[in-house]
């Protein structure tokens, strides 16, 4: 062993147990690794920041970039919305929603897929008698197992074509990864939603995390327009069909009966409780509308939130009576309460210590109020892009997929035009969009790209794929498949799956020219381990975002991860032995 071999080993080690510890962040662990790296001469000064313009890195990127567009779509909701009106099972329910998270996740990044499916399983636990538990965990998993059907579906897909093309000038087409990954992804979804009803079931426990903004409790009043879904029903469907729980109807300038039969008609205004997430969504979707601003998206305006506090002037008064926010043109449009006393009209609620109101209106104006009336601001929001009504940028994307799945792009340049399309059709603000990316993980995926290479370039890939040929029977091909599938599932609970990846790539090339193999199978094995992670919460994003918000244990993820894990490996390897072996 070189000192050059011994020195990256070296360094690989101690960057995988500090991402692991998680004790510093991620990209200042990748920014030190590749300047270490280049000072122990692994690779010259040109290829310290190679990664930046990586296809791998730059796909990732645009992938971002759309989610973010596509994240507003109502195209989900929607279709969540049939199923909910058709009342079924709750295992129906479960099973419609990982599936639904799975097969989106094979047309965007899985990070992506989660960020759009988790609003919905939210919003579904509210209106359903569904744990919040038994739908969090099946979403993960299945937005996982979505991203080993296609090409762009997780970075280590990526990754593992890329590597293909720059040894053999052509990498693995769109749907390669459909052959092993449709089938798991098939059983996966299947797996998961008895097992998380065995382990999670009903209970009259609260699963949300505590303090949770997106889901915060909260009593508006809003008037049903002229189209809205809401007319002819009664209001004892309003809480299954439309999350919101009515307290008040009123018509004209009277008072409704709320009895069992009474019915909402147009023009109606209704006083309701429920999540803000539901009232936002049931605005953006014309069911109930907002009559303080007539553009409620304008530029001109925030929204945020405030506490009242125990000196507060604002103690003991009605919302009709609170000047101190008329006067400057600032609108209370909810009001969450912690001992809700519902009696009359909006206006005629009284604050109490501890009350969070919800405000709307020129930024100076609500700092101003606020600090006049002597309440603590919480969160203020600048962006307010209404959710997008428009099938326009799903038809844009769809058409980049099929450009880099028929092969006549490749998919950087595809969904570059993708991106292109949006911007100038303003479906989507670059500048705004870019600074919310996740540069974290951006910056850790172009950092880890030159160490890598690296491991191929250094020789220490063909010293590890020796070693292990003399402990594996490699000439047969299904082993040496299976000992990097092992070595993939193994790496990844505790490790970005990217980084996975790119460590494990230049291995399994080494490993099959040993063999004299295909190195397709091999990198297959690579890609697909380091997708299924299913046992720690802290290997993956998705992981890591559901064990907060569904207040799940460690040992909640090994409870449900482990027979689907075991089930992935044998089926991922069978696959992999069957079409590519």
């Amino acid at each position: 062993m070189t000192f050059e071999q011994a020195s990256l080993l070296i360094l690989l080690g101690l960057m995988l147990a500090l991402f692991c510890l998680d004790r510093f962040r991620i990209e200042v662990v990748s920014i030190a690794g590749v300047l270490a790296g280049y000072i122990l001469g692994l690779y010259p000064a040109e290829g310290v920041f190679s990664g930046l313009a990586s296809p791998v890195v730059i796909t990732v990127i645009e992938i971002l970039l759309i989610v973010q567009v596509l994240a507003r779509s109502q195209l989900f909701g929607a279709l969540v919305d049939r199923l909910l009106a058709a009342d079924p099972p709750s295992f129906v329910t479960i099973g419609a929603l990982s599936g639904l998270t799975a097969f989106i996740s094979i047309f965007m990044n899985n990070i992506g897929a989660y960020a759009i499916a988790l609003p919905v399983a939210l919003r579904i636990a509210d209106v359903t008698a569904i744990p919040r538990r038994q739908l969090l965990i099946p979403i993960s998993f299945s937005a996982l197992l979505g991203g080993l059907v296609s090409l762009i579906g997780t970075p280590a897909n990526l990754l593992v074509s890329d590597a293909l093309r720059r040894a053999t000038g052509s990498g693995f087409h769109f749907f390669d990864f459909a052959y092993v990954g449709l089938p798991v992804a098939v059983v996966g979804v299947i797996l998961i939603v008895p097992t998380v009803r065995r382990l999670f079931p009903k209970s009259g426990e609260e699963d949300a995390a505590p303090g949770l903004v997106m889901d915060r409790q909260m009593i508006a009043e809003r008037r049903v327009p002229h189209g809205s879904p809401l007319i002819g029903q009664g209001l004892a469907d309003c809480r299954r069909a439309f999350g919101i729980q009515p307290h008040a109807l009123i018509r004209g300038s009277r008072f409704v009966s709320l009895t069992e039969g009474t019915v909402i008609e147009a023009g109606d205004i209704l006083l309701a409780e429920g999540s803000d997430v539901v009232f936002d969504r049931l605005s953006a979707k014309g069911v109930l509308v907002l009559e303080s601003h007539s553009d409620p998206y304008g530029s001109d305006l925030i929204r945020s939130e405030a506490v009242v506090m125990p000196q507060s002037t604002l103690i003991g008064s009605h919302i009709e009576s609170l000047d101190v926010f008329r006067s400057r043109g600032i609108a209370v449009t909810g009001l969450s309460m912690r001992s809700p006393r519902i009696e009359g009209r909006f206006d005629d609620l009284t604050l109490s210590i501890g009350d969070i109101l919800k405000l709307e209106g020129p930024k100076h104006a609500i700092a101003e109020a606020l600090e006049e009336c002597e309440c603590l601001p919480l969160a203020a929001s600048h962006d307010h892009t209404p959710p997008l009504r428009s099938f326009w940028p799903l038809l844009i994307f769809a058409c980049g997929v099929f450009a880099a799945a028929t092969g006549l792009l490749r998919p950087e340049i595809a969904f570059a035009g993708v991106i292109l399309a949006m911007a100038l059709l303003d479906f989507i603000n670059l500048r705004a969009a870019i600074a919310d990316l996740n540069w974290p993980i951006i910056i850790m995926l172009a950092a880890m790209i030159p160490l890598g290479t690296a491991v191929a370039t250094s020789g220490t890939a063909e010293m590890l794929a020796g070693g292990l040929g003399a402990v594996v029977p490699i000439a047969q091909p299904v082993f040496g498949v299976a000992l990097i599938l092992f070595l993939a599932m193994a790496i990844t609970p505790f490790v970005n799956n990217a980084t996975v990846a790119i460590v494990l790539t230049p291995i399994a090339f080494e490993l099959a020219a040993k063999a004299g193999h295909s190195a397709n199978a091999y990198l297959l094995a690579v890609a697909a381990g380091a997708s299924l992670d299913f046992i720690t919460p802290f290997g993956h994003h998705n992981n890591t975002l559901t064990m907060s918000i569904g207040n799940y244990r460690f040992i909640d993820f090994l409870r449900a991860g482990w027979l689907l894990t075991i089930v992935s490996y044998g089926a991922a390897l069978a696959l992999i032995g069957w079409f590519w072996i």
